[in-house]
C-alpha cells in the first residue's frame, strides 16, 4: 500500500497515548471545510496540497526509561525541523508517536497500532532492548514494515539482522567499562544487573571482559519495591568496585541505600545507570567519583556541535548522546523516503542501508544529503549523523565509539572517547 497520502485537515494534537508531530517547516496545509462557529465557506487558497509522509515511533514517554525518553523526543523534534525546512521532494515528514510504557508488552500494543491502525511502513522504535525485540518478533517480522531502533544495545539484536539500531551493541561498552575500572586498580567486583534481556546481555558481555574477581553477582526485577537486600549483599561481598547493569531509578536507589548505611565502595554502571534521575535522586555528594560508560556521539564533528548548540538553545540543557541517535535515526528515515521508489516498507528496506553507507559522497546534514543527491538513488550519499557514521552492517549494527564520564560535584563530567 502506498501511504503518500495528501493532506487536507490539521492532524496535530494528542489521541491517547499518541502523539502526532511534524517539523516547524512544515506547510501547504488545505483548510478542511468549515471552522467551529461559522458558516462562512472556506477562503480558497493559493497554496498547493502537499504530499505528507507518515511514519511512526515507539517511545518511552512513561515508565522507567522515560528519562531517555525525553531526550529522544527532543533529538526527533530537531530532525523533524531540519527535514521539514528542506522538504521530502516537495513532501513533509510527520511522526506518529506511541508510548511504551517502557514495557515490553505496552510497546508491542504500541507497534501494533502504529502498524495495523496507521499502516505506516517505517517504525523507530523502541528504547530498551526488549522492548525492541519484542516489537520485532511480535509485530515486524514477516511485515511490510522497517524497524530502526534508536536506543538498543543488548548483543542480542545482532542476532535480528532485520532489526536496525542506531546505538552500537554493548557488548563494546562493557568491555570499556571493565577496563575503566581495572585501571582504576579494582580487584574486585560486585555486579547488580536489571532481570531481562539487557541486563543480562550487559552482565554476560561484562563478566566475559572482567579479567579480576567477581565477589558478588546477581539479577533484580524492575519494579521491586526494595533493593536494600541487593545493597546489603553488594556491601557484604567485600567488592572493590560495584557495577551498576540496570536503569536510573534502580540505580538511584540503591545508590541511596548504600549512602544511608555508610556503605563503601567505588561505583560504576553502564549509560542506562547514568541520567539526571540518578542526580537528583541521591544525596548530594553521595556518589562522587562514580563513572559511567556509554555510547558516544561524534563531539567533535562539526555537525555534532551545530546539533548541541540548536539543543541548548530550544531546551536549555546539552543533549545526550541518545538525543542525537534519535535525530540520525529520523533523518536516516527521511533519506530513505527520499531514495525510494515508493513508500512501502519494501522499498525503504531496500534504502535504509544504502544511504548511511560508502561509497556515496559524504554528507553531514539533511541539506547536504538533499543537495548531493540531486535525484540519485541511495548509493549516491553516505551520512554521517550527529552521532558519527553510521554504516550498518550485515546484522543491522552501527560502528560507534564510547564515552567515559565521573560525577564530580554533582555533575556528569566526560573523561573522554574510547573505543573497546
Amino acid at each position: 500500500m502506498d501511504m503518500r497520502h495528501t493532506m487536507t485537515g490539521d492532524t496535530n494534537g494528542t489521541l491517547g497515548r499518541r502523539e502526532v508531530l511534524k517539523g516547524a517547516g512544515a506547510t501547504g496545509l488545505v483548510l478542511t471545510a468549515g471552522c467551529v462557529g461559522s458558516d462562512e465557506e472556506p477562503a480558497e487558497t493559493s497554496t498547493p496540497e502537499s504530499t505528507v509522509y507518515e511514519i511512526g515511533m515507539v517511545n518511552s514517554l512513561t515508565g522507567s526509561l522515560a528519562d531517555f525518553g525525553t531526550y529522544n523526543k527532543r533529538g526527533m523534534e530537531l530532525a523533524l525541523e531540519s527535514i521539514n525546512e528542506v522538504g521530502i521532494d516537495g513532501g513533509t515528514l510527520e511522526i506518529i508517536v506511541e508510548d511504551s510504557e517502557s514495557l515490553p508488552d505496552a510497546g508491542v500494543s504500541a507497534a501494533q497500532k502504529l502498524a495495523t491502525q496507521d499502516q505506516v511502513p517505517f517504525v523507530i522504535g523502541a528504547v530498551g532492548s526488549g522492548v525492541s525485540t519484542s516489537i520485532y518478533e511480535s509485530v515486524i517480522e514477516g511485515s511490510d514494515i522497517v524497524q530502526l531502533s534508536q536506543n538498543s544495545t543488548s548483543a542480542s539484536l545482532t542476532d535480528y539482522p532485520g532489526l536496525l539500531r542506531m546505538s552500537p551493541p554493548g557488548g563494546p561498552q562493557v568491555q570499556v567499562l571493565s577496563d575503566v575500572i581495572a585501571e582504576d586498580g579494582n580487584g574486585s567486583v560486585a555486579v547488580a544487573w536489571v532481570n531481562n534481556d539487557f541486563g543480562q546481555s550487559q552482565r554476560d558481555g561484562f563478566l566475559e571482559a572482567w579479567g579480576g574477581e567477581v565477589a558478588y553477582e546477581s539479577p533484580h526485577d524492575q519494579e521491586q519495591s526494595s533493593y536494600s537486600s541487593v545493597v546489603a549483599e553488594m556491601a557484604n561481598s567485600g567488592a572493590d568496585a560495584w557495577v551498576f547493569l540496570t536503569y536510573q531509578e534502580q540505580t538511584a536507589l540503591m545508590l541511596s541505600d548504600a549512602f544511608s548505611n555508610a556503605y563503601e565502595a567505588a561505583f560504576y554502571g553502564s549509560d542506562s545507570a547514568k541520567g539526571p534521575s540518578v542526580l537528583e535522586n541521591t544525596p548530594s555528594g553521595s556518589i562522587e567519583g562514580m563513572k559511567t560508560v556509554e555510547p558516544s556521539a561524534a563531539v567533535d564533528q562539526a555537525n555534532y556541535q551545530s546539533f548541541a548548540s540548536r539543543f541548548e538553545e530550544a531546551y536549555g540543557t546539552a543533549p545526550t548522546s541518545w538525543s542525537s541517535f534519535a535525530y540520525d535515526c529520523v533523518i536516516t528515515a527521511a533519506l530513505s523516503i527520499l531514495t525510494a521508489e515508493e513508500f512501502t516498507g519494501s522499498a525503504l528496506g531496500g534504502t535504509v542501508r544504502g544511504v548511511t553507507a560508502s561509497p556515496g559522497t559524504t554528507v553531514t546534514t539533511y541539506a547536504e544529503a538533499v543537495e548531493a543527491l540531486d535525484g540519485g538513488g541511495p548509493d549516491a550519499i553516505d551520512y554521517d549523523g550527529v552521532s558519527g557514521p553510521i554504516d550498518f552492517d550485515e546484522n543491522g549494527d552501527p560502528v560507534g565509539a564510547f564515552q567515559v564520564f565521573e560525577v564530580s560535584d554533582d555533575e556528569y563530567t566526560s573523561l573522554g572517547t574510547r573505543s573497546a
